[in-house]
């Protein structure tokens, strides 16, 4: 554990001025004197028994989960935009992004920030240092939460859960996604190149692929290029042998992708977790559920890149495109 500085590397405190020389290297936090840094230490250490009722967020003592709660309650909120925060400390420095202060600068680059720590950050830019290590897989990270996402690989975790669907996310930011735009039913993103509206930004340009026909990932072995970077994933591990196979103890077959593994030994124990909510059937994926789902309603997702029709299916697109294409003189991009 690091907790000393060269005076070049103590960084002035934004509110009170205070030298803060004590780093704790697990999550880039500084301290003025070393005995709050070792108390600090000390909730790295325990167990997160303390559960917020509200999202099921943990903490290790009780005084940050009654700061936690404080961004429910939204004692602390900002006016502008409507964010909520722990403490009235954390509010002040969400304050600095709407007035853009950026009190600490970068010696290197003269790049400045709103907060020491993201300057602490940032610095790992230039030295390369990744401080933080994986136990179980030995990779390193330059920030504490990137390992702390990591971590989640390893044991499954999944602590955000949508109180509409009882779907788990491994990510907060992934959770408020799904609220957003599966719940919400926005499609604020446009197509330029037919009517069809699309929830996220990637959904749009993925699409707009098929109109431009472009393939953005190329293959660094060979010629071949792709569309979206999971087709140019399985290129790799099953022309070059670049990559790990998801492969099944009980048939022995192999998969490239880890979603399509877990469905598979699903198969082998009979198990069919997705039921549809319209006639209770049930499937073993998702994808298999909301294929059906398309029975029961009469919305169409798939455009036709040529004519700017409209299919249910994905399969039917591409033998509508194909044909369209033709009779326009446009070489099929499927």
């Amino acid at each position: 554990m690091k907790i000393e500085a060269d005076s070049n590397d103590i960084t002035e405190h934004r509110h009170d001025g205070k030298p803060r020389p004590y780093l704790c290297t697990v999550c880039d936090k500084q301290f003025a004197k070393k005995r709050y840094l070792t108390e600090h230490k000390q909730t790295h250490n325990v167990d997160k028994v303390y559960s917020c009722t509200q999202c099921e967020k943990r903490f290790a003592t009780q005084d940050s989960l009654r700061k936690h709660m404080n961004v429910h309650s939204s004692k602390y909120k900002c006016t502008e935009s409507g964010n909520c925060f722990s403490s009235n400390r954390n509010l002040t420095v969400h304050r600095q992004s709407h007035s853009g202060e950026k009190p600490f600068e970068c010696t290197v680059c003269s790049k400045r920030f709103n907060k020491s720590g993201n300057l602490v950050t940032h610095s790992r830019i230039h030295s390369g240092e990744k401080p933080h290590k994986c136990p179980e897989c030995d990779k390193t990270f330059s920030q504490s939460g990137h390992l702390n996402r990591h971590m989640r690989v390893h044991t499954g975790d999944k602590p955000y859960k949508c109180s509409l669907c009882d779907k788990r996310f491994s990510r907060s930011g992934s959770l408020q996604g799904h609220k957003h735009y599966v719940h919400g039913n926005r499609r604020p993103y446009d197509c330029r190149y037919c009517e069809k509206q699309f929830k996220g930004s990637k959904e749009l340009k993925h699409h707009v692929y098929i109109h431009t026909g472009a393939k953005p990932y190329s293959c660094r072995h060979c010629s071949d290029c792709f569309r979206q970077i999971g087709q140019l994933k399985t290129h790799l591990l099953k022309s070059h042998n670049e990559g790990t196979w998801f492969t099944c103890h009980i048939c022995q077959k192999k998969f490239s992708e880890k979603s399509d593994f877990k469905a598979h030994l699903l198969c082998h124990e009979g198990v069919k977790p997705y039921v549809c909510s319209e006639c209770s059937k049930s499937f073993f994926t998702e994808s298999d559920m909301k294929r059906h789902q398309l029975k029961h309603s009469d919305f169409k997702q798939f455009c036709c890149g040529s004519c700017g029709k409209y299919f249910k299916y994905k399969c039917t697109v591409k033998r509508h495109f194909s044909r369209c294409s033709v009779k326009l003189g446009y070489k099929p991009i499927f």
